[in-house]
Formats: structure tokens, C-alpha cells, sequence
């Protein structure tokens, strides 16, 4: 018996004309009989749900590492709450909200242990043998590494997954502007992206969420650390003001009730004045297509001018209070010698990295592309994997407490 797919609920009344369309997938780069019962982007978003780089952001670094306690974000909950955000503004804006969902929740693949200290060391280690790019890496990740269906390697995800995850931060090919990392510029070669665009609003409305997300919960984890205090949010005037409102509203709350008062309002206002913008732009262009969306040359999802500068003071606030915490850099400085050491171990004697099937023959290649493969594998672990991979190679691992 065959589905009636008219019955299945899903459909395009919802959608904007500005929004892609599922059923008009630019489609991927090995080719695939069409599902009866998803569409392109719900079988994405699927895809990446079920592979082990989604698992592994379990045990990757957000602010604060994992063993430091159980409530600290991971990239993980960070990923599924921009998925959660990534999803009301598509919805709100009449757009894919599978696609924007998928995008939110490949953003962050490529991170290495321990966050952005990971990253920055690998970077400075890779600099003579194509760098080091976060996204980048997502990108390699999802079209070379996951190896796990039998006709391709990879996800195989659709043009527009992919696109987005590429365009996360705009367009990559602009006038005076970087080279394209190695990952991209090899997968653009064999499946343009349209990287000189802006991407999908579906891709915009991700991309504005990740800032939204981390902007709150950062706060939240600084506060549940002690690092930051309540008092010291006062120089925020947008948290300032949400701060009199619940007190005036809720007299004597308990700090934690008031905390989390205040991070919801925070996300609403937040995701509220990207609508309010985002409408305005729509209303000014009249997008008929979502390629008048990748070609307005603007970005169409973006924060007002206030909101701007409640951004731009919360993340000032963030990286002097809490990035750059003494605490945390001592932390910091601890997780860049892991990382620093197994990239020499692994460079000296890459069957230190174990699995001598995927890893034979990397002692005959050239250093960068032994240096390249090394990246791929250390850029994988875990903060769990990547202490236990430096206690089981050296005589003392530098304590990350």
C-alpha cells in the first residue's frame, strides 16, 4: 500500500514566498530517490541528529568544562537551545522551520575540546598546513568524515544545509576579504554554494540565535559559577531594566526564580526586536523568491540599532567578567597544553591515535598532510576523550579544575 502524501502533514500554506521551498531542493551532491514521508530539509535535520558528531557535543566545552558540574551548558544543550530559538523565528517569519532547525543544530560540529581555547591552538598548530576553522570543519564533518552510509561519505546534506552552515556569519567571498578555508574551498569546487550571497533567511534566523542563546546562557552559567553576580549585571542597562521589572513585580524572589525571570524575558526581547526587524526588512524588499533573500545583499535577520548596542555591551561584559576570568584562563591554559601535546604525540607517532585501519600509511604522507589528517582526528575528541588520551601518553595531565 503506497502513502497518500497529501494526507501527511506538512504542506507549503504556511510558508512565505520568501521562504525555501522544500519540494524545489537544489539537492545534493549524490543524488537520492525523494522521501514519501519528509522532506528534504526533515530528513537534514534527521541525518544530523543521528550521527556521532551530534553525540560527541555532549562532552565538548561550552564556558565551562564539563566536569566543573552538571548544570553548566555543553555544546550540546547550547545546540538545542539555538535549535529552539532558530525554530520561533522561522515560524513567526512563515519560513522552513526544519531548515532552520538543521542549520542550528550542524553549527557547531567542528568545535574541538575544550571550545574556543581548542580552536585557538589548533589554529596557531595548523598554520603552516591550512589552518584551523570551526566551520570549516562542521563543513568537513558532514561531507567527508561521518562515515557511515553505504554510497557516499558524509551526510549527503541537501545545497541548502549546506549553504547555510557555510554562510553562518555572511557571504565568504567578498572584496578584500580572506582566503577560503581549505575544507570549503574543496567542497565549493565540486558543489558551488553560491558563497559571494547572503544565505536563506532560514540560515540568517540560526545564525542570529546561536548570538542569542549564548548571550543569555552565558550569563546564566557565569552566574551559577559566581563569576558573575547580579550586582555586577546592573552596568547592562537592557538587563538593568528586565532586572526592576521582575523585582517590581515579584517583591523578595529567590535569587534563582529571579535569575531565570530574567533570562527568559532577555530571549523573548531579543527574539522579538530580530522579528520586528527582520518584518521590516520583508515588508521594504517584497521578496517574491528565497533567492531575493540571498541576493539583497544585506542581511535580513539581524538585531535593531538598540539591540545592537545591548549586544555589542553584553558580550564586552562577558569576555572581561567571564572569558577572561582568572579562573577560567587558568583553566584555558591547561586545555591548550592537552591540545598541544597530543599534536605532537600524534605528529611524532600517529599510531598513538589508535585505529590503525583508518590511520595506516599517514608516517609515509607529506608533515601538512599528516598535519591535516592529525587536525581531523584531535579536532573529533571530546574534553573527556582528549584528558584521557593525555593520561594514557604522558607521565602528568594538567588538572582542568
Amino acid at each position: 500500500m503506497e502513502i497518500d502524501t497529501k494526507q501527511l502533514g506538512f504542506g507549503t500554506c504556511a510558508r512565505a514566498p520568501w521562504a525555501v521551498d522544500p519540494w524545489a531542493s537544489r539537492g545534493r551532491l549524490v543524488a537520492e530517490p525523494v522521501s514519501p514521508t519528509r522532506s528534504e530539509f526533515q530528513r537534514d535535520r534527521d541525518r544530523i541528529v543521528h550521527t556521532t558528531a551530534f553525540r560527541r557535543l555532549k562532552h565538548k566545552t561550552q564556558v565551562f568544562v564539563a566536569h566543573e558540574g552538571d548544570h553548566y551548558r555543553t555544546r550540546l544543550t547550547h545546540t538545542i537551545e539555538v535549535a529552539q530559538i532558530a525554530r520561533a523565528l522561522a515560524r513567526a517569519l512563515k519560513l522552513d522551520e526544519d531548515l532552520a532547525e538543521g542549520v542550528a543544530l550542524v553549527h557547531d560540529f567542528g568545535h574541538t575540546p575544550f571550545g574556543h581555547t581548542g580552536e585557538e591552538a589548533l589554529a596557531e598548530l595548523m598554520a603552516d598546513a591550512g589552518g584551523f576553522d570551526h566551520n570549516a570543519q562542521s563543513l568537513r564533518i558532514v561531507t567527508k568524515l561521518e562515515q557511515r552510509y553505504a554510497d557516499f561519505d558524509g551526510l549527503n546534506l541537501s545545497w541548502e544545509t549546506l549553504e547555510g552552515l557555510v554562510k553562518h556569519n555572511g557571504p565568504l567571498i567578498v572584496e578584500g576579504g580572506k582566503p577560503l578555508p581549505e575544507p570549503i574551498a574543496l567542497y565549493n569546487a565540486e558543489h558551488d554554494l553560491w558563497l559571494a550571497t547572503h544565505s536563506s533567511l532560514e540560515s540568517q534566523v540560526a545564525a542570529i540565535a546561536d548570538d542569542i542563546a549564548y548571550n543569555t546562557h552565558d550569563i546564566d552559567d557565569g552566574l551559577r559559577s559566581g563569576l558573575i553576580t547580579l550586582e555586577m549585571l546592573e552596568e547592562l542597562p537592557l538587563i538593568s531594566r528586565l532586572l526592576a521589572e521582575v523585582r517590581c513585580r515579584y517583591p523578595g524572589l529567590e535569587e534563582p526564580r529571579l535569575i531565570h525571570e530574567v533570562m527568559r524575558r532577555q530571549i523573548t526581547s531579543m527574539v522579538e526586536d530580530v522579528i520586528s526587524v527582520s518584518q521590516a526588512h520583508i515588508k521594504a524588499l517584497k521578496p517574491q523568491s528565497a533567492d531575493d533573500i540571498r541576493h539583497a545583499g544585506r542581511t535580513m535577520a539581524h538585531f535593531s540599532d538598540e539591540f545592537v548596542t545591548a549586544d555589542r555591551a553584553i558580550k564586552k561584559f562577558l569576555y572581561r567578567h567571564l572569558y577572561r576570568h582568572p579562573n577560567v584562563m587558568r583553566v584555558r591554559a591547561s586545555a591548550t597544553r592537552i591540545v598541544r601535546d597530543l599534536f605532537a604525540a600524534f605528529m611524532s607517532d600517529p599510531s598513538a591515535m589508535g585505529d590503525k585501519h583508518r590511520h595506516k600509511g599517514i608516517e609515509d604522507l607529506p608533515v601538512e598532510l599528516r598535519a591535516r589528517k592529525v587536525r581531523d582526528y584531535l579536532a573529533g575528541m571530546t574534553d573527556t576523550y582528549a584528558v584521557a588520551a593525555h593520561r594514557r601518553l604522558f607521565d602528568h595531565t594538567p588538572d582542568l579544575r
